[in-house]
């Protein structure tokens, strides 16, 4: 096979010596040819599509926020159910028992109210298209840090192409409000650009419920998540795309670091993923690196340590936790929340089922700050509300104040005390290092932003 020595520039005197095959080089020639975009930052059309780019070794792939308005759950509800599903998965992985869908979910099936969406093609096209084009077998799908198996089929049916091949597995994996079966594939991802994974497992959902208006998820979480998904093989383990781009040499590291910025619309491309490194221009500052708990359930997810203060005043000690794409609010223990309430003093609201104050309240409404690792992240007043013009999207009034701290479920010493949902990663960029089992959290330009 031929190949081309290509001499990469990473800064004024550092330089890596890449091999690459022609076809490599030709790819690289078309992205350099094609015009650069319109914008500096992700397109904020409600309509774009993200895209994926290639530079510096690293991987980026925009993706989007959606308000799904055809549920009829709230926001708390949700992510609660989310929660005991977190659990039970944890509990019978340790257990060596199967999870099935009766034992978690507790409240009806239904659609998923804001989540992060990418798209990603799903087999061998017989022509390449531009960036902004959509495969022919392309999919929006959830991303997920919560969760390793990345499956379609439950918004449109999956066309097989010519490099799909069927397994004997078949696949069940449930989710807090929804679940989905159907049978194992392998198959290319295409995430854009001509980047494609190839054999990539993947599962094709012949019946699933709660993903009205996505084709699956993009499972992105540890990949001891899948163990027990699969049947006859419920001892396999599937290894999730961001170890295939590192086995198969496409990223210099096995990790994937997330960036969010809050918003006020209802649906935007407003994220990055970003597979085998991190980019420096979505955070300031440094990195901050917390090794993963050894504490259980939080130690099979991405899970941490951390302690919150609201100002001075302690609220939860330091204890374990999980940072996750998939949770939408910051949920922290019951009686962390309730020392948060009084201090506070937020009440209740029915319609919305999250805790609301009144102006004056917001007025005075100090900073958390979330100890990482030795490290204080200021989460302020703003970011600790929902955004303001969104109420009546969630149930609730235009002119009211709703905050975005819940209720967990438990209270602490659980083993998962607290989640930094999507809310958090608003504020702060996170790396999810799977191969130092470690991660990262940064401050970004929009920490202190007032968008809320």
């Amino acid at each position: 096979m031929s190949v081309a020595l290509l001499r990469i520039t990473s800064g004024p005197s550092r330089y890596k010596s890449v091999v690459l095959t022609t076809s490599h080089v030709a790819r690289l020639l078309q992205l350099i040819l094609l015009p650069a975009p319109a914008c500096a930052h992700p397109c904020s059309d409600a309509g774009a599509t993200p895209v994926v780019q290639v530079r510096d070794n690293l991987v980026r792939l925009s993706f989007a926020k959606r308000f799904n308005l055809t549920g009829s759950g709230k926001l708390l509800a949700r992510d609660q159910a989310r929660v005991r599903n977190l659990r039970a998965r944890a509990s019978a992985k340790l257990s060596g028992l199967a999870l099935t869908a009766d034992t978690v979910v507790s409240i009806p099936a239904d659609n998923q109210v804001v989540d992060y969406v990418v798209n990603v093609g799903v087999g061998s096209p017989h022509h390449v298209t531009r960036i902004l084009t959509r495969r022919r077998t392309a999919d929006s799908l959830l991303v997920d840090t919560g969760s390793s198996n990345t499956w379609v089929g439950a918004g449109k049916t999956f066309v097989q192409t010519s490099s799909t091949r069927q397994t004997q597995d078949r696949v069940s994996v449930t989710y807090g409000s929804g679940d989905f079966s159907g049978t194992e594939f392998i198959d290319n991802v295409d995430l854009g650009n001509g980047l494609s994974i190839n054999g990539q497992s993947i599962g094709v959902a012949t019946e699933s419920e709660g993903f009205d208006g996505v084709d699956g998820i993009l499972g992105i979480g540890p990949n001891g998540l899948t163990v027990g998904t699969l049947s006859p093989d419920t001892r396999s383990t599937i290894n999730t795309v961001t170890d295939n781009l590192f086995a198969q040499g496409k990223i210099a590291e096995d990790q994937v670091s997330v960036s969010f910025e809050p918003t006020n619309n209802p649906e935007v491309v407003n994220g990055e993923l970003t597979f085998g490194g991190t980019d420096s221009s979505k955070f300031v500052g440094a990195i901050n690196f917390a090794p993963l708990t050894r504490t259980s359930p939080a130690s099979e997810f991405f899970g941490i340590n951390q302690a919150i203060k609201l100002g001075s005043t302690s609220i939860l000690s330091n204890t374990a936790g999980i940072v996750d794409t998939g949770t939408t609010l910051t949920l922290i223990a019951t009686d962390a929340l309730q020392r948060y309430q009084r201090a506070t003093g937020a009440v209740f609201d029915d319609a919305t089922g999250l805790l609301r104050i009144s102006p004056a309240q917001f007025n005075k409404l100090q900073s958390l700050f979330f100890t990482i690792n030795g490290v204080n992240f200021e989460f302020t007043a703003n970011a600790q509300l929902f955004p303001r013009s969104l109420n009546t999207a969630i149930g609730g009034k235009a002119d009211d104040i709703y905050l975005i701290i819940g209720d967990i479920g438990t209270r602490s010493g659980s083993g998962l005390d607290f989640i930094n949902g999507q809310t958090f990663l608003e504020r702060f960029y996170a790396v999810f290092d799977t191969a130092n089992r470690r991660v990262g959290i940064a401050n970004t330009p929009f920490t202190t932003a007032t968008t809320n």
